[in-house]
């Protein structure tokens, strides 16, 4: 299936400058060419994600399928390429969506705008819409959050135990590998023993994320960042799905109704995983997710 999901979806890529005098990298879907009135979908990947992750995939086959625009924003780092300044980017970067949102609204559509979070993403995403609160309608007509970890403490504290310590180490191989080469280029970034000794997101995330991004610790860290606590103040369509059984978040932290506006739509399937929602016999289908979130902006479309 991804085979085929890569062979279907083909790229352009597009170098942005951020105000801060870094850069990203935006990977746009190459289909025909669309007018700026056809409906675009921005999609703010995972940790360590990208536009060749396997939901990235499916979410761009499905919208060249019914001719829709999209394009896939990479967090600093995450494009291939190191990226210019100390900074790397987090699980509570709304500053950075909110940029890159008003510049995709401003310079590339004059349609319908779609945002979808995906994991670290959808938190930033579902972040980002808290705080702008009804501010964000005006650039955004809905947006999606898949297995978003809206509890950090929560998700970070049931990565860090147990056989999750399997997708943490995972996470950690290229996190320290992209660390120990920015250490070359800014030698006081951090501690490079305590990086070498990081064997835990809590204690990568102390010594790294944390300290380079403003936050004074692990703790208050996963507490500023946390999307959850601003659910109620989301002014624009939402779909919200996290499967019950996603190892990254305990059921217990799942928001509930009480959580959300009323404008947010909660969707926790039984099975899942963590953004994997596949369908079908082994290996599985890739495209309950993405028509999902295609039958949603359909239905905001409709109702505007």
């Amino acid at each position: 299936m991804l085979a085929a999901l890569r062979r279907r979806v083909n790229y352009r890529r597009e170098r942005w400058d951020t105000p801060d005098g870094d850069f990203i990298d935006i990977d746009w879907l190459k289909t025909r060419e669309s007018a700026r009135t056809t409906p675009l979908v921005v999609l703010f990947h995972g940790l360590e994600g990208g536009a060749r992750s396997h939901y990235a995939l499916a979410l761009m086959a499905a919208l060249q399928a019914v001719g829709w625009r999209g394009a896939v924003v990479h967090f600093r780092g995450c494009g291939g390429e190191p990226n210019r300044l100390p900074r790397a980017y987090h699980s509570g970067d709304s500053a950075e969506i909110d940029w890159v949102l008003r510049r995709f609204k401003r310079d590339h559509t004059t349609g319908p705008l779609f945002a979808v979070g995906v994991s670290l993403g959808g938190n930033a995403l579902l972040k980002w819409l808290g705080e702008r609160r009804a501010e964000a309608g005006n650039i955004v007509t809905a947006a999606a959050a898949i297995s978003a970890p809206v509890d950090l403490m929560a998700a970070g504290d049931a990565l860090d135990s147990g056989f999750n310590l399997f997708y943490a180490r995972k996470f950690l191989v290229t996190m320290k590998r992209k660390t120990f080469a920015k250490l070359e280029r800014f030698p006081d970034l951090c501690n490079r023993n305590r990086l070498s000794a990081a064997r835990t997101l809590r204690e990568f995330d102390n010594e790294v994320t944390a300290p380079l991004h403003g936050f004074r610790d692990t703790d208050d860290y996963w507490t500023r960042a946390s999307s959850k606590p601003l659910l109620k103040d989301i002014a624009v369509p939402t779909l919200m799905i996290n499967a019950k059984n996603d190892p990254f978040l305990p059921t217990s932290a799942l928001p509930s109704l009480q959580d959300v506006a009323p404008c947010v739509t909660l969707e926790q399937p039984e099975h899942g995983g963590h953004v994997g929602f596949t369908t079908g016999g082994f290996p599985g289908r890739l495209d309950w997710l993405p028509q999902r979130m295609l039958a949603f902006f359909r239905k905001t479309l409709a109702a505007a």
